[in-house]
């Protein structure tokens, strides 16, 4: 007979509780630094690599961006030095690479000439003062409403006026103070070419393109040299060693650097100039690193990830930059997209690659002043000439085109390339909201008679109040005792035209017609009576498999469900109350005995006769997302499925009266000889997050009793002796998640001292599996065997390992 060890009495397991966080805690801590330390020099070449790679773009780009402005070229050497160092340390978009960005040329040229370099740095740090404010605020999310088809505009208008701007530098001459007069005076420019600074210009733009089309391998060794930094330096190598005589990059001393001053100038203009610098830097930073996460995810696995972009935190990043680079005399810093994508695609994992970058900039702005000095002016133009060529996007105009956002897209261009940004952004957003009201007050409504007799009412469009007049004008065309099909293509009906058909339906069935009301119909129409009395053509058409589980059988009113209940459950069981719970389990039956019953009646029905054969007994969490035969792909009788609060195996004879997991294991093992057993844990777990924050002093619940089983995972998650679990080549996220996996590992080691598991284990008939299910990404890990590691399973649409 086997001795059982007495049960614990409550001031017992608080004790036990208060060690084992204590120890977890010291623990945690000193694993994280140590795990931190390694982790980050097992980086250190990856990011070293991918700095140097960007270093070399975002060199000579930055000169050209400060020549475009008119600001002094070191300008654009501190933003970029800046932005690397200061944004990219306090930014929450890891390899997001900023600096100063061509969106925010064209501003920063109109303040410079209308305020002085001076008043243009006091105005970035006001700038950056404001996105503080913003960031603050959580208002990073806003920024991106704005509809797109704008941004792209106001992107594309800048590159327009950026281009039409240099192009006077690549002939050789000066630019004019707009994008008018650069246009009006191009005539006159052509007339008076200056050959040597276009034969120059021109060497950097073949090299530019040609570069990356360099074949054989000598080409492919040669493509690893960014083009931008190989067209710059060939341009000033030709000019170097021929001896042309050209304007070329001075870059004065640091000495004579200028710093900013209290701006002067119309308060209100110095206001605008402000919002200006704030708007377009934050809209692009945050477009920028929301596109570095797309393609971060696009090139890289879940093991090599780094965190998402943090919104907020990146415009607190943007905002220090700009104050910062504005108090040190440097231009506006927002986040580049074409030196993240270089960052990104030469393999940076962290955040240090971005400061590292910035480094590199200081380092080169004080010790290769002589090599940068032999740049000629010309060849940065075209440089930046072909950034803002590129800026009008084909995809974009594709994308805005597709969407019938053309007007939108073309009005911000002009609106930008004649007026300004703040004034481009402007006429875009007006144009946007009136293109949308006139989208929402344009519908169509006709009446025919088919053959058959019946009149068909289609209305293709928002039903709004504005439309109310045409339906009621056409639905009184209807005789009275008519047969009517009723076709709404519309995403939305506001209440006065939902009062209108429902009305008008009322009277026509008093009148003995008959209605029917189809197409996709506004949810306000779906859960009313007009919902209830002119059901949907074509049968059941919400609940398909796999569709959202939120509500995603509220496509009728809870009392009308209750009223559904009778035909499925017996009078004798159904609730006196209609109450939406009752309601909503009833359309669940119902739905199971109308759409899934009679494919599974044959099959349960074998099962009925033959019993249950399982192949596993799968022991996972009570959490209502996981969903077992979903993520295990598994039918009718292939799991015997065990859940508790926290996917807990309790030890033998831990508690005499918590029999029910140790009872299963042994019917599973012994009576039904499953094959496996797996443990699953899941992200997230509200059980291991209970167990990491409980507090010693709170009263004991049987929540907490239950949870005393989970204190071994505690201890091994703090245990020295004990390396931490992992999941696919990566670290867990946090505390909760590390927990969530040593548990998983914990209770495997629990199984194995149940007499059942350890006997079939020594006659090589069973297998222990853990399995990690991680909710928000919807993938499932299997741990390797011999180590605490979660390695993830993916196959492709032929069941082959990708």
């Amino acid at each position: 007979m086997t001795a059982t060890s007495p049960t614990p009495t409550d001031e017992e397991i608080q004790a036990q509780e208060i060690q084992a966080q204590e120890i977890c805690a010291k623990a945690i801590r000193s694993k994280s630094r140590e795990q931190a330390r390694k982790q980050a020099r097992k980086d250190l070449p990856a990011d070293l690599s991918a700095s140097i790679a960007v270093f070399l773009i975002a060199l000579p780009f930055s000169l050209g961006i400060a020549l475009a402005t008119g600001a002094p070229l070191q300008a654009g050497l501190v933003a970029a030095a800046v932005g690397g160092i200061v944004a990219g340390r306090l930014g929450g978009a890891p390899l997001q690479v900023s600096g100063p960005a061509a969106g925010l040329t064209v501003v920063s040229a109109e303040l410079i000439q209308h305020y002085g370099w001076r008043t243009t740095c006091a105005v970035t740090v006001l700038a950056g003062i404001c996105q503080l404010g913003l960031a603050l605020l959580r208002t990073a999310r806003s920024a991106l409403m704005v509809s797109p088809a704008i941004v792209h505009g106001m992107l594309a208008g800048i590159g327009v006026t950026i281009a039409l701007a240099q192009l006077h530098i690549v002939l050789g001459g000066t630019p004019q103070s707009s994008a008018v007069a650069n246009v009006i005076g191009l005539p006159d420019q052509l007339a008076d070419l200056h050959p040597v600074a276009l034969g120059v210009s021109v060497l950097t733009l073949l090299v530019l393109f040609s570069w990356p089309k360099l074949p054989g391998r000598a080409g492919r060794a040669l493509r690893k040299v960014p083009a931008a930094l190989a067209a710059v330096a060939t341009a000033t190598a030709f000019a170097a060693l021929t001896g042309l005589s050209l304007p070329r990059v001075d870059l004065p001393s640091w000495r004579s650097h200028a710093l900013p001053e209290l701006p002067e100038g119309p308060v209100l203009g110095i206001i605008a100039a402000v919002l200006t610098v704030t708007l377009v830097g934050s809209v692009e930073s945050l477009l920028s690193a929301v596109a570095t996460d797309k393609l971060i995810a696009s090139e890289r696995g879940t093991g090599n990830r780094p965190p998402r972009a943090d919104l907020n935190r990146e415009l607190r990043g943007q905002g220090a930059a700009n104050i910062v680079s504005g108090a040190l005399g440097g231009l506006p810093v927002a986040g580049g997209a074409m030196r993240s994508v270089a960052n990104v695609k030469s393999g940076a994992v962290s955040r240090r690659s971005v400061m590292l970058h910035g480094l590199w900039v200081l380092l080169a702005a004080g010790l290769l002043v002589p090599a940068l000095d032999l740049i000629p002016l010309a060849a940065l133009a075209a440089l930046v000439m072909a950034v803002g060529v590129q800026m009008v996007s084909a995809t974009h105009l594709r994308t805005v085109t597709r969407h019938g956002e053309i007007v939108v897209y073309g009005t911000t261009i002009v609106g930008v390339v004649l007026g300004g940004v703040l004034e481009g952004v402007a006429i875009g957003i007006a144009v946007a909201v009136a293109l949308a009201l006139h989208r929402l007050a344009r519908t169509r409504i006709t009446v025919e008679q088919l053959d058959t007799g019946v009149h068909r009412v289609w209305a293709r469009g928002q039903l709004t109040f504005l439309a109310v007049p045409r339906l009621s004008r056409v639905l009184n065309q209807i005789p009275h005792d008519g047969r009517v099909v009723v076709e709404l293509d519309g995403s939305f009906m506001d209440h006065a035209a939902y009062e209108t058909l429902q009305d008008w339906q009322d009277s026509h069935l008093s009148h003995g017609g008959s209605v029917e009301v189809t197409g996709r119909r506004a949810d306000g129409a779906q859960r009313s009576d007009l919902g209830r009395r002119t059901p949907q053509r074509g049968g059941h058409q919400c609940c398909r498999p796999w569709t959202p589980w939120q509500n995603h059988c509220d496509h009728q009113a809870a009392d009308t469900l209750a009223d559904q209940a009778t035909a499925v459950v017996p009078a004798a069981l159904a609730p006196p109350a209609r109450r939406r719970g009752a309601g909503q389990l009833a359309n669940g039956i119902g739905a199971f005995q109308r759409d899934t019953a009679p494919h599974v009646r044959d099959e349960l029905a074998r099962l009925a006769r033959e019993g249950q054969r399982p192949s596993q007994l799968f022991l996972t969490c009570a959490d209502s997302r996981l969903v077992t035969s979903m993520i295990t792909a598994s039918g009718p009788g292939d799991l015997f499925t065990v859940r508790n609060v926290g996917n807990l195996v309790p030890l033998p004879g831990a508690e005499s009266t918590d029999d029910s997991v140790a009872a299963a294991i042994e019917y599973a093992v012994d009576v039904l000889q499953v094959d496996s057993i797996t443990v699953c844990g899941h992200s997230g777990c509200g059980a291991m997050q209970a167990l990491l924050n409980s507090s010693p002093g709170a009263p004991m619940t049987p929540l907490r009793r239950w949870l005393r089983h989970g204190l071994p995972s505690l201890e091994r998650m703090a245990s020295r002796h004990h390396a931490w679990a992992r999941i696919s080549g990566r670290l867990p996220a946090d505390a909760v998640e590390q927990l969530c996996l040593t548990n998983v590992v914990q209770q495997l080691e629990h199984l194995r001292a149940h007499e059942s598991v350890a006997r079939r284990l020594a006659e090589g008939t069973l297998e222990l599996h853990g399995m990690y299910f991680h909710v928000g990404e919807a993938q499932a890990y299997l741990l390797s065997e011999g180590e605490d590691f979660f390695d993830c399973r993916v196959f492709d649409t032929v069941g082959q390992s990708a």
